[in-house]
C-alpha cells in the first residue's frame, strides 16, 4: 500500500506573550487555529504543546504533517538584552576599531551626554591580521596565515570565545582572504561557529558589513542550539516532515540557512504579520493597506501596496533610543519595512516619577507574570487590564473561556496604583491607558507614512493580533482612515502569514561602477552566480525548480550622493544595449522616492541583487469545524463599554463564528471570537464580506 501523502502544514509564531498556531489541512480546506501562553524559559515547549493540541483537535497524526513553518523573536531579543555568545573578531590590520568608530556621526547633535550603542565585540577581543585587498579586488598584502592561527588560539583558548567573525577590508569585492582565514580556523576548531562578512553581507560599506558579521556570530550558537532542540522535540512528537523558518524579508527558508545566517531572521516574527496582511489584501482586492498587528508585547505597522509589503535592505537593532535613527547597530539584511513600538496588550502602565504623568510601555508584562487579570503574579496594570475595565473584553470568554480574567483584581490594581497616584477614578485611569496607547500608535503610524509621503486617509487598515481588533476602530478614527478590515481568526493571523508566504530568498553582491563604465560580463557572472545559489536554496526548501522566478535589481544613485535606491533591471543578462531602459527605470524609481529628477547627472551602481521566489501555497479561509455554529444566533447579548467622548454605551455582542456573509449591523458593537474581540464604536457600520472579513466603515 502506498504511503499516505503528507499535506497538512502548521505555522507557528512565538511572540513575547502568546504563541500562535495555524494548521491548514487541504483535505478539508479549513484553517484550524490555536493560541497559548508563550513559555519564555523554553519557547519550544509552547510550540510542541500547541502542535500536539491542534493534532488532537483535528484528528491528524504527526506523520500527516508536511511541514512546520516557524518564526521567532529570539534573535532580536538576544541582541536587545545582550545575552548572546562571547564573540571574537578578526579584522584587517589597522581596522579593528571600525565597529567602534562607526560613521563618526551623532544621532542627536545637541545631546552632550550622547550614549552610543555598545558594540557586540569589545576591543580586547578584536584582533588584527596583516592582509590587504584593494577596492578592485587585487591583493596588496598577502594574508599572514600564521597570524590567523595565532589570533584564533588567543580568542578561543585565551578569551573563551564561542564564535568568531571575520571581516577584512574590501572582502565584498574578493572574499579570498576571508575564506582562507576560515579554512585555517576550521582546521584548528572544526565545530566553532564562523561568520564571514563576505558571506553574511557581501556589500560595500565596511562598518555595516562588519557590524552584520559580528551580530551574526553573536546569535549563531544560540540559534543553532534552539533549532537543534526544536527539531529533536518535533522528532519525539513523531513529526517526520520538514521544518522551515521565515526570513525577515518575508520569505521561507531552510533550517540550514537559518543556522548559518541567523541574523537574517531578526524580524522573522513581525514579517509574518505583513505577509498575512498582504495575502488578505489580495483576497479582498485592496491595493492600499496599513497592516496593523497588535499582539501582547508590541504593535507593528507596515504599508502594503499592490499586494506586497514595502521592503528595505538595512535595519537597526538594539537602538539606544527606540525611534531615533542611528542609535542602534546597523545591519545589512533584507527586512519588511515596518515600524514596531512597545504598545501591546501586555504593555505596562505606570506613573513617571519625574513628570508625574502616566505612561504606557515599552516594558511588557509578557507571558510571565502577564497582565494583572491573568492572575499569574502580575501587579502593574497593562493595556489588556484597561480593556477589561472598559468593558471591551469578556472576563469569561478570554481564549474561548480557557483563561478566566479577574476583573476584581484589576480594579484593585488600578485603584491602589495609577488611579491613586494621579487622583482619578479607576475607570478614568483605564481610559487614560487606552488613550495613551492608541495615540502612541497613531503618532508612530503617521510618522511612518509621512516619511514615505503617504496620506493615511487613502488607505484601509487590516487589523489583527490578539489586541489589534480591540484598538483598530479607535486607531482608524485618530488617523482619519475610513475603513477597517478584520479577518476571521484575526488573533492568530500572524501565524497564517507563515503558511501563505512564498519560499523566497535574496542574493546581493557589491560591484561599484558608473553606469556607462560597467563591466557587463562581470555583472552577468555575478547575476548568474546569485541566480543559481537562490534556485538551489529554494529547491532545498521544497520549491518546484520549474516554478522559481528570479528578478534582478540594482542599488543606484547619482554620483556624489550618500544613499542609493532600488532599481528594477530588465533581465539577468545585460549589455550596453540595456542602458536606456536601466536609466529610465532609475528615473522612475527616483521620481517615486523624491518627486524630482536631475537628468544630466552621472549615475552609478553600488550593489546588484537577485530575488528568487517560488509560488506560495493557495489557502482558502474557512471556519474550523469545532467552532462553526451553523444555525446558531449571532447575537449573544449586550455589554456596557466606555468610549471616549461617548461615555458608557450599550453594545450588542455578536458571535464571530455565527455571522454569515452579507450580515450587516451598526456600532457600538463587540464581535467575539476565541482569540480576539473586535470593538466597533458608535456611528460605524459593519458588514461581513464573502470571506467572512468584518468590514467596518467609519462614519
Amino acid at each position: 500500500m502506498a504511503a499516505k501523502a503528507r499535506t497538512a502544514r502548521i505555522g507557528v509564531d512565538v511572540g513575547g506573550t502568546f504563541t500562535d498556531l495555524v494548521l491548514h489541512d487541504p483535505a478539508s480546506d479549513l484553517v484550524h487555529v490555536g493560541k497559548l501562553l508563550t513559555t519564555p524559559e523554553d519557547p519550544s515547549a509552547a510550540i510542541i504543546g500547541g502542535i500536539a493540541r491542534l493534532l488532537r483537535e483535528t484528528g491528524l497524526e504527526p506523520s500527516d504533517l508536511h511541514s512546520v513553518v516557524h518564526g521567532t523573536t529570539l534573535i532580536t531579543n538576544t541582541i536587545i538584552e545582550r545575552t548572546g555568545a562571547k564573540v571574537g573578531l578578526l579584522a584587517t590590520e589597522g581596522f579593528r576599531d571600525t565597529i567602534e568608530i562607526g560613521r563618526e556621526t551623532r544621532y542627536d547633535l545637541y545631546d552632550l551626554f550622547l550614549e552610543m550603542p555598545p558594540t557586540l565585540v569589545p576591543r580586547h577581543r578584536r584582533l588584527e591580521i596583516p592582509e590587504r585587498i584593494d577596492v578592485d579586488g587585487k591583493v596588496l598584502l598577502a594574508l599572514d596565515e600564521d597570524a590567523v592561527a595565532s589570533a584564533a588560539r588567543q580568542l578561543v583558548e585565551g578569551e573563551s570565545c564561542e564564535a568568531l567573525a571575520i571581516a577584512f577590508m574590501h572582502s565584498y569585492r574578493s572574499p579570498a582572504h576571508e575564506r582562507r582565514a576560515a579554512e585555517i580556523v576550521r582546521r584548528l576548531y572544526p565545530a566553532l561557529p564562523l561568520s564571514l562578512s563576505a558571506e553574511v553581507a557581501p556589500e560595500i560599506r565596511e562598518y555595516e558589513r562588519t557590524s552584520t558579521a559580528c551580530a551574526n556570530a553573536y546569535v549563531q550558537p544560540l540559534m543553532q542550539r534552539y533549532l537543534d532542540r526544536l527539531e529533536a522535540e518535533l522528532g519525539k512528537l513523531g513529526f517526520v516532515g520538514s521544518l522551515y523558518v521565515m526570513l525577515s524579508g518575508g520569505g521561507i527558508t531552510t533550517v540550514r540557512e537559518a543556522k548559518e545566517y541567523p541574523i537574517r531572521l531578526i524580524e522573522s516574527g513581525p514579517a509574518a504579520g505583513a505577509m498575512a496582511a498582504s495575502f488578505l489584501a489580495r483576497l479582498a482586492g485592496l491595493d492600499r493597506v496599513i497592516s496593523f498587528d497588535m499582539g501582547g508585547t508590541t504593535a507593528k505597522m507596515c504599508l502594503v501596496e499592490d499586494g506586497a509589503p514595502d521592503h528595505k535592505f538595512t535595519f537597526e537593532a538594539g537602538r539606544v533610543r527606540r525611534f531615533q535613527k542611528g542609535s542602534g547597530l546597523p545591519l545589512k539584511v533584507s527586512v519588511v519595512d515596518m515600524i514596531e513600538i512597545g504598545a501591546g496588550g501586555g504593555s505596562v502602565a505606570h506613573v513617571d516619577a519625574t513628570s508625574g504623568l502616566m505612561k504606557v510601555g515599552p516594558r511588557s508584562a509578557g507571558a510571565v507574570p502577564g497582565p494583572v487579570c491573568y492572575g499569574r503574579g502580575g501587579t502593574q496594570p497593562t493595556v489588556t487590564d484597561a480593556d477589561l475595565v472598559l468593558g471591551r473584553l469578556d472576563p469569561a470568554y478570554f481564549l474561548g473561556g480557557e483563561l478566566k480574567l479577574d476583573l476584581e483584581r484589576v480594579n484593585g490594581a488600578f485603584a491602589d496604583g495609577i488611579a491613586a497616584q494621579i487622583d482619578v477614578a479607576p475607570q478614568d485611569a483605564a481610559l487614560g491607558v487606552q488613550r495613551i496607547v492608541d495615540e502612541t500608535m497613531a503618532a508612530a503610524t503617521r510618522m511612518h507614512l509621512a516619511e514615505k509621503g503617504r496620506d493615511p486617509r487613502q488607505y484601509t487598515i487590516i487589523a489583527f493580533g490578539g489586541a489589534g481588533p480591540v484598538h483598530a476602530w479607535n486607531l482608524a478614527r485618530l488617523l482619519k482612515v475610513g475603513r477597517v478590515v478584520v479577518p476571521l481568526g484575526a488573533g492568530v493571523a500572524s501565524a497564517l502569514g507563515f503558511l501563505v508566504a512564498p519560499p523566497a530568498t535574496e542574493m546581493v553582491r557589491s560591484y561599484v561602477a558608473r553606469l556607462e563604465r560597467v563591466d557587463w560580463p562581470h555583472v552577468n557572472a555575478l547575476l548568474s552566480e546569485m541566480e543559481q545559489l537562490g534556485r538551489d536554496l529554494l529547491t532545498e526548501a521544497g520549491a518546484d525548480p520549474a516554478r522559481i522566478t528570479c528578478t534582478p535589481t540594482a542599488d543606484m544613485r547619482y554620483v556624489g550622493q550618500g544613499f542609493e535606491i532600488p532599481v528594477r533591471l530588465p533581465s539577468l543578462s545585460l549589455s550596453d544595449a540595456d542602458l536606456p531602459i536601466i536609466r529610465e527605470s532609475f528615473f522612475a524609481s527616483y521620481r517615486t522616492h523624491f518627486a524630482r529628477l536631475v537628468e544630466d547627472a552621472s549615475i552609478e551602481v553600488l550593489s546588484w541583487r537577485v530575488a528568487c521566489v517560488a509560488p506560495s501555497t493557495d489557502i482558502r479561509i474557512g471556519v474550523r469545524g469545532s467552532l462553526a455554529t451553523a444555525g446558531a444566533s449571532a447575537h449573544r447579548g449586550e455589554r456596557l463599554v466606555l468610549f471616549e467622548g461617548h461615555g458608557w454605551q450599550t453594545c450588542s455582542v455578536y458571535d464571530r463564528y455565527a455571522l454569515t456573509a452579507g450580515a450587516t449591523f451598526s456600532g457600538p458593537a463587540l464581535i467575539e471570537e476565541r482569540e480576539s474581540t473586535c470593538v466597533v464604536g458608535p456611528g460605524a457600520q459593519v458588514r461581513v464580506d464573502e470571506m467572512k472579513n468584518l468590514v467596518i466603515e467609519l462614519g
